[in-house]
């Protein structure tokens, strides 16, 4: 945690000193992007209490920050953060968060975008950005099952194959990116050499040597 400018006393103090309903603010900066100070001002001077901030890059690198100022957050409170990316791993995980914070009576402030889910407008917000999330999931699922039957349609006959063909590797790396609601793949290795009826050693040389697409 990165302590807001006001003088901060233990955890317990802190938290019988507190007002009933404060402000929290969350930052993230990369270990290549360190703007911390900058994201660490502008929440303060939105009114947080207390600042949160991790240094993490990828979208399955551990943050230890957001997961203390989620356990910290009260009904009534407010998390504060400067950017909707700063928050989410990926569309699924914020939405996840989103809605963890609307259960528990949590209001959410994004200060660049202007969005703030104690009005109307900001709960409108999060309700397209579901919707939208989901059909972005039934696409890309629908994708890779069309393009799976497309190949098997392309000849794929019995017998395992020593070597994948290029439309095979392009559709197995579609399968190891599917990330599912959590953020985690949604498949493996071994579901991926199933499908194709090929070895996990022929999948992973592939996907070692496939370019990804630009």
């Amino acid at each position: 945690m990165v302590p807001a400018r006001a003088t901060t006393n233990a955890a317990g103090d802190r938290r019988r000193a507190r007002s009933a309903h404060v402000r929290i603010g969350y930052g993230r900066v990369s270990t290549r992007d360190q703007h911390l100070e900058a994201q660490h001002d502008a929440l303060t001077a939105a009114g947080c209490e207390q600042v949160y901030v991790d240094v993490a890059s990828g979208k399955l690198a551990a943050r230890p920050e957001l997961d203390k100022t989620l356990a910290c957050l009260r009904a009534g409170d407010t998390l504060v953060i400067t950017r909707l990316d700063r928050l989410g791993r990926s569309l699924p995980h914020l939405l996840e968060v989103s809605a963890d914070l609307r259960e528990r009576n949590v209001d959410l402030i994004v200060l660049q975008q202007q969005i703030d889910t104690s009005t109307a407008a900001g709960r409108m917000f999060f309700a397209v950005l579901g919707a939208v999330g989901e059909f972005e999931r039934d696409l890309l699922s629908e994708r890779t099952r069309d393009g799976l039957r497309a190949a098997r349609a392309r000849g794929r006959t019995g017998g395992r194959k020593s070597k994948l063909k290029p439309a095979h590797v392009q559709l197995a790396r579609q399968m190891r990116d599917e990330l599912d609601g959590d953020g985690r793949r949604r498949h493996t290795v071994q579901d991926i050499a199933d499908e194709f009826d090929v070895s996990r050693g022929t999948i992973y040389r592939a996907l070692n040597r496939a370019p990804r697409p630009r």
